[in-house]
């Protein structure tokens, strides 16, 4: 991804102090969406990452809500299938399910029992790499499966938080932010 790339693709994310809730300082990438132009830099940035990173992806694991924005796409792109990770009950049929904790709250995650076939080789993709709890539970969600996970690609990471020293399997993203916690925060 050229410098202009990245420069017209930050240019394009907000920020909220304070949302949701105090001392969260959120990274909205709506606009992203917004921008034709710049959602072809991100999914064209995106897919580029995976084919240098990766080798023989299966599946693309996208994470709710906002990874569901671009991982459809990007799998398409890559000629693999999109599976899902979504809350228990918005899934029907047989699942598979993990607690997680997030950056301001415990969740849960689930995967249907037959969205993945023992084997095949898995990209996870998100948004934004905070605390890391979102992408471990796809990782454990993924393993119970029995899929090969083989790593994580996030748009942005939030670099304060150190998230991916967590994280069992190869990390990228394309852009970093929030070298320091947000004044205010629990991590100041």
């Amino acid at each position: 991804m050229s410098a202009n790339d990245i420069q017209y693709l930050r240019s394009k994310l907000a920020q909220y102090p304070d949302f949701p809730k105090k001392g969260i300082l959120f990274e909205d990438i709506l606009p992203i969406f917004r921008d034709p132009k710049a959602f072809q830099i991100l999914i064209d940035s995106l897919v580029s990452l995976i084919k240098e990173k990766f080798e023989n992806v299966d599946v693309i694991v996208g994470l709710e809500a906002r990874g569901f924005l671009f991982a459809p796409t990007l799998a398409l792109a890559l000629g693999c299938s999109f599976v899902p990770v979504r809350k228990p009950s918005k899934l029907p049929g047989e699942v598979v399910e993990v607690s997680y904790k997030k950056e301001y709250e415990t969740d849960s995650f689930a995967m249907q029992k037959d969205s993945i076939k023992p084997g095949q080789r898995i990209v996870v993709i998100d948004d934004i790499l905070a605390t890391g709890g979102t992408a471990l539970a796809a990782d454990q969600l993924i393993e119970k499966l029995d899929g090969k996970l083989l790593g994580h690609v996030f748009l942005m990471e939030l670099d304060f938080l150190k998230a991916r020293d967590r994280l069992q399997a190869p990390t990228y993203n394309l852009l970093n932010g929030q070298a320091e916690a947000p004044e205010g925060s629990e991590w100041a």
